[in-house]
């Protein structure tokens, strides 16, 4: 991807791409090892203002079930006992501030719901690139990253859980957006 557009020239609306953008996370485990995971199924768009990104808004929905450690097992363990699925199904992240911290530096602050508790983080994205592909989508490469204390959330299971795992979690963010065109027959 280049990333020698004009910002102005970045300006719309755009759906995450879902094949080329991924949601991971790493938690330290047993004060040795680190357990790495993955959220597999999620959507979201952003509108963009490359003239003035305070007006840029971006809204995520991950889907609690997909989430995905490499071991049947744990997942089950963090679908049940710490994300409770079946009454939250959905991690959702609504922008209230964007802010361009310098260069392709970005400050996203919002709103993250998790197991039903909002709670405010900021996410740093840095611009990666821009590209028109073969069939003349244009899109937009973002990376980003956030250490979240999950017990805010109240993501933990019980008193020792704490002590097995680190209630502090990266969260990693490879992600991709295709700009939306408007179609000449709905106007959007």
């Amino acid at each position: 991807m280049s990333t020698t557009t004009e910002f102005s020239e970045l300006t719309g609306d755009y759906v995450l791409d879902t094949a080329r953008t991924r949601i991971g996370f790493v938690a330290r485990h047993t004060m040795a090892s680190r357990v790495r995971g993955r959220f597999g199924e999620f959507e979201g768009g952003a509108h963009l203002d490359g003239e003035d990104p305070s007006k840029s808004a971006v809204r995520l929905v991950i889907h609690a079930d997909s989430v995905q450690t490499g071991s049947a097992r744990r997942d089950a363990h963090l679908r049940g006992r710490f994300l409770h699925v079946d009454d939250h199904p959905d991690i959702t992240f609504t922008s209230t501030v964007v802010e361009q911290t310098g260069g392709a530096g970005f400050e996203v602050t919002g709103d993250l719901t998790i197991r039903g508790v909002i709670r405010p983080v900021t996410v740093h994205f840095e611009l990666t690139g821009v590209e028109n592909d073969p069939r003349g989508a244009f899109r937009i490469g973002f990376t980003g990253h956030l250490t979240l204390d999950r017990t805010h959330w109240g993501v933990d299971w019980n008193a020792a859980t704490t002590i097995l795992v680190s209630p502090k979690v990266l969260l990693e963010l490879d992600a991709t957006v295709i700009r939306r065109i408007a179609s000449p027959l709905s106007g959007s």
